[in-house]
């Protein structure tokens, strides 16, 4: 039967599990974000279904007559069958600090409504009989209503605070559905703790702001909830940073960043999503060295070196969020370098019949020039209301295209292999010969193997050979 529930769309595999849970006497409810995103007008995959009037056994044996069933979560009595999260209403009691401190149970007699009261916020407290009418939904506490009115508010505000990490919740709700945050809900956001919150918890909640069309909406509520300051310090410093007026006429670095996120959300859809993250993180990043570094020189407000100083507290911020690879790819790394050259393009095309193929190659070393031209175009349009001439960032894509190290430098030709072969015993003075050619090679002036190896040749000396 699971090979047939997985040819389903997930709507009709709902509706044959529910009415399997009828059958055996129970009741079956599509909850949560399916609801919410299909009253938004958006495409979810993910249903969640909640039984009531079964026991954890009772439930397991229904299912397990459907097809394979896996306990995801047994002592919450939550099962997974055909990509569908089925589970028992729960009860929560609060058991200590933080979004973990709670004793949850599984509770079959508990009320549609009574079960929904648990859940955050008023939209996702929806729920649906799928064997039932399109339009009959069970909603204690007005979620639709709220939806309708582009709001997000709390269900209970009495239990609402006990979980810590519904306050970054709330940042990526309002950030990914356009919201408006209520203001008790507002309130009590500010009041509760973050600091029980561990990392993968933080930034699995900023990846989705990140992910919104309009990341800033997100990032605008965190500050004024107070979560910039209390999480994010090097964020936080942007706030009140000056910045030349005549190059930067939308504000300071805070205003200067969140327009820059969101011209960055423009560019990065046809990327892998390693690629995507370490844009969007490196627009969040770029501008970190400018506090420690604006001054007023000369009549102008400068932030000079701010690119190079603005790694150390890049870094921090990284670790904060424990961000490092994905899928085998570095994305610290390329943040890192995108936040060391985001000026590159632009000054070099200031001076483009004087910067070199070399220079394109060797910068090509330290970041991904296709991710460094498309944040370094979302820096120079991210000055509203200004307008600016961004072509610098097309021609530096363009030129990196053209030599092929869009993504990374050239391999080198010559390998320790070759030396060997000239009789290069192994050793600092063949790792000596091999940066060398490879210079030479970045440079342009060594186009093959033959040549690199013809200009090792030059370079081995008799006491670069096995000792006699």
């Amino acid at each position: 039967m699971t090979a047939t529930l997985e040819a389903l769309d997930p709507l009709e595999r709902s509706r044959v599990v529910a009415a399997a849970v009828r059958d055996a006497g129970g009741h079956g409810y599509v909850v949560g974000g399916w609801i919410r995103d299909r009253l938004l007008g958006a495409s979810s995959k993910d249903i969640d279904l909640e039984v009531f009037g079964l026991s954890a056994e009772r439930l397991r044996a229904v299912l397990e007559s459907l097809g394979r069933v896996e306990a995801v979560g047994e002592s919450f009595q939550v099962f997974k069958i055909a990509d569908i999260d089925v589970s028992l209403p729960r009860r929560e009691s609060k058991s200590g600090r933080g979004h973990k401190g709670f004793h949850v149970s599984g509770d079959p007699t508990m009320s549609p409504a009574e079960a929904a009261r648990r859940r955050d916020f008023t939209i996702n407290a929806i729920s649906w009989d799928p064997l039932g009418p399109e339009d009959e939904l069970v909603d204690p506490f007005g979620g639709r209503q709220d939806l309708d009115a582009r709001v997000l508010r709390m269900v209970d505000s009495s239990t609402f605070g006990d979980d810590s990490l519904r306050v970054l919740r709330a940042v990526q709700f309002v950030a990914r559905f356009n919201l408006t945050l209520d203001p008790a809900t507002a309130d009590v956001c500010r009041k509760t703790p973050l600091d029980d919150l561990p990392a993968e918890r933080v930034w699995g909640e900023i990846d989705k702001v990140l992910a919104a069309a309009r990341p800033s909406l997100g990032f605008a509520l965190a500050l004024e909830l107070g979560i910039v300051e209390r999480l994010f310090p090097e964020l936080h410093a942007l706030v009140g940073c000056p910045q030349e007026p005549e190059w930067h006429p939308e504000g300071d670095v805070w205003v200067h960043t969140l327009q820059v996120i969101d011209q960055a959300r423009t560019r990065v859809d046809d990327l892998p999503r390693p690629e995507r993250l370490a844009i969007m993180l490196g627009a969040v990043c770029h501008d970190f060295g400018k506090p420690a570094t604006t001054a007023f020189i000369d009549g102008r407000i400068r932030s000079i070196d701010h690119e190079e100083q603005g790694v150390a507290p890049a870094s921090a911020f990284l670790d904060r969020l424990n961000v490092h690879t994905l899928d085998g790819y570095d994305v610290r790394r390329q943040v890192l370098g995108m936040v060391a050259q985001h000026l590159k393009p632009g000054m070099w095309f200031k001076t483009r019949d004087e910067v070199g193929d070399g220079a394109f190659r060797r910068l090509a070393q330290k970041v991904d020039l296709e991710l460094l031209a498309r944040l370094a175009k979302s820096d120079c349009l991210g000055r509203e209301p200004g307008q600016f001439n961004c072509d610098a960032m097309d021609w530096f894509l363009e030129r990196a295209r053209m030599l092929g190290v869009e993504h990374h430098a050239p391999d080198p030709l010559l390998m320790g292999r070759h030396l060997i072969d000239l009789g290069v015993r192994p050793g600092p003075r063949m790792g000596e010969i091999l940066k060398t050619v490879y210079e030479q090679q970045l440079d342009g002036a060594v186009r093959s193997l033959d040549e690199a190896i013809q200009v090792a040749r030059a370079l081995v000396q008799p006491g670069d050979g096995p000792p006699l």
